[in-house]
């Protein structure tokens, strides 16, 4: 009766020896042979930028060692509540590496992007995958992606820039709003410009954002709404390529650090009223405007304004009123320690004749901070005030 007795109790120990034998061959094993790369595992490339809840680890991907050197595996399947991986182990015999040794910070056990304020991206982090958080500022530039080439049979699509892929080619009778991307140039614009312009000439259809200041990979046009909102959208439309674009802002102090104001005064020979609306749509072309360190920016270029004649202007005609709005800018800018915007002079006739308020304007940022210009008018005509403030991001 003992030796029933001990036959069971002596062969469960020597299966707890082999079990922890195992183990440590298991152990052994992984100390020799590299644990798989956390790139390996992604199920996108990294540096992508991720949102909570988008699934960002490829579990096929995942490696599958042998179970009878790794039970300690088993445990944290367990409490990875992964119960079918674990019961898969046990019938077959090989059991996935658990997330908690090759992915770190806001990845839940399922694989999900989790716990994050904005958009992150995917990273490496020592031998983890993790989802960076963006940090209080996210800005890239605006970088032409899509472009029509006109050919002799329409219009060919390329989504990469010139040196892109060719994705098809339009007939100019089947260019509409179905078939040419339209955010920035609607179906009668690209008409237009097909009918005006020579082949092999370009025309920009649709903008990425790319060169992001904390490292994130391009991010193309489809997913500019999605990851940033309407608002980054609508700031893109608003200015011209190769513009920064600040596409989040988490919580943060706006300081105002500089304030001017300017007078039109009254020019009759020049048209007053003229004058007073085109003050106000310099104003409008700036207003908003955010530009982040080490970025120079122009102002936007969807605003018109009235060419008024003057016999001593270019073509007869010039954009009166714009001066004065322009010395209120330039005046704030300098009381921040800005430099002086490119475009604008230190005279009282502050913008030669024949260069663009906006286009042939830029601001540049020499500061470690983002900062944003504010601009605004009261009055009309002769009686317009020109303000603008220079505000502090941080």
């Amino acid at each position: 009766m003992r030796r029933s007795l001990l036959n069971p109790i002596l062969a469960f120990g020597v299966l707890i020896i082999i079990i922890i034998g195992f183990s440590f061959v298991g152990n052994t094993i992984e100390d020799y042979f590299p644990a798989q790369k956390p790139e390996e595992i992604s199920s996108m490339p990294i540096g992508d930028t991720v949102v909570n809840g988008m699934k960002v680890i490829d579990n096929d991907k995942i490696r599958k060692v042998p179970i009878i050197y790794h039970f300690n595996y088993l445990n944290s399947l367990m409490n990875e509540d992964k119960y079918l991986q674990i019961l898969n182990g046990i019938l077959t015999g090989s059991v996935e590496t658990p997330l908690l040794k090759i992915a770190g910070s806001n990845i839940s056990p399922q694989g999900i992007a989790q716990g994050i304020e904005g958009p992150g991206f995917v990273s490496v982090e020592g031998q983890q995958l993790v989802v960076k958080p963006p940090g209080t500022f996210v800005w890239g530039y605006k970088t032409g992606y899509t472009i029509g080439i006109k050919k002799k049979e329409g219009i060919e699509i390329k989504e990469g820039g010139p040196s892109g892929t060719a994705v098809k080619v339009v007939s100019i009778s089947e260019i509409n709003n179905e078939t040419i991307p339209h955010n920035y140039a609607n179906s009668e614009t690209i008409k237009e410009w097909y009918n005006s312009s020579d082949e092999g000439d370009i025309i920009y259809l649709d903008y990425s954002l790319s060169n992001f200041n904390d490292g994130r990979n391009m991010v193309p046009p489809e997913k500019i709404q999605t990851f940033f909102g309407d608002n980054t959208l609508t700031y893109m439309k608003n200015y011209p390529g190769g513009s920064p674009v600040m596409a989040y802002m988490g919580p943060h102090e706006e300081k105002s650090i500089a304030s001017t104001g300017e007078s039109i005064g009254s020019y009759p020979e020049y048209g007053d009223a003229a004058r007073g609306y085109n003050a106000m749509s310099f104003s409008k072309a700036w207003n908003g405007t955010i530009v982040p360190p080490g970025s120079s920016s122009h102002g936007k270029l969807n605003v018109y304004f009235e060419g008024v004649y003057d016999p001593n202007a270019t073509g007869n005609y010039a954009v009166h009123g714009v001066c004065p709005a322009a010395r209120s800018m330039r005046n704030a800018i300098g009381a921040a320690g800005l430099p002086t915007p490119s475009g604008i002079k230190w005279d009282h006739l502050s913008i030669a004749y024949g260069v663009s308020p906006t286009g042939d304007v830029s601001v540049y940022n020499n500061k470690n901070y983002p900062i944003k210009i504010v601009m605004w008018t009261e009055g009309s005509g002769a009686g317009t005030v020109v303000y603008t403030k220079i505000v502090k991001l941080n």
